[in-house]
Formats: structure tokens, C-alpha cells, sequence
């Protein structure tokens, strides 16, 4: 059985959202990078934060 990839927090200190370029908080339960400032939230697939802006939910 394959193991799930986990999420390295230690990325959030060099990744931005790339519409802003502030700071993203890391969502556990849902998987996301969270971008306060514009209101998204980029998903993290196998481990991997899906940085586009095309891919990203909106939230309020």
C-alpha cells in the first residue's frame, strides 16, 4: 500500500501566494495553504502545495 505524502511545514517559510507574495498559512484537516490576504486556498496533493491561482478555492 502506498503511502500518503505529508505536507514539509518547513516550506511555509519560503513559500508566498503568488498574487500578493504574503504569508500562507497551512490548513492540516483540509490540506490547503491558506492565503489571508487574498482570500484563497492553494490544495497540497501528494505533498505537493498546487501554487496557481487557476487551482485555488475561494474562501471568506
Amino acid at each position: 500500500m502506498e503511502e500518503e505524502r505529508k505536507f514539509d511545514r518547513h516550506m511555509l517559510e519560503i513559500l508566498v501566494c503568488p498574487l500578493t507574495h504574503c504569508q500562507l498559512a497551512y490548513d492540516k484537516e483540509k490540506q490547503e495553504l491558506i492565503s489571508k490576504a487574498a482570500n484563497l486556498a492553494y490544495p497540497i496533493r501528494d505533498g505537493v502545495p498546487i501554487m496557481l491561482p487557476d487551482e485555488a478555492r475561494k474562501v471568506e
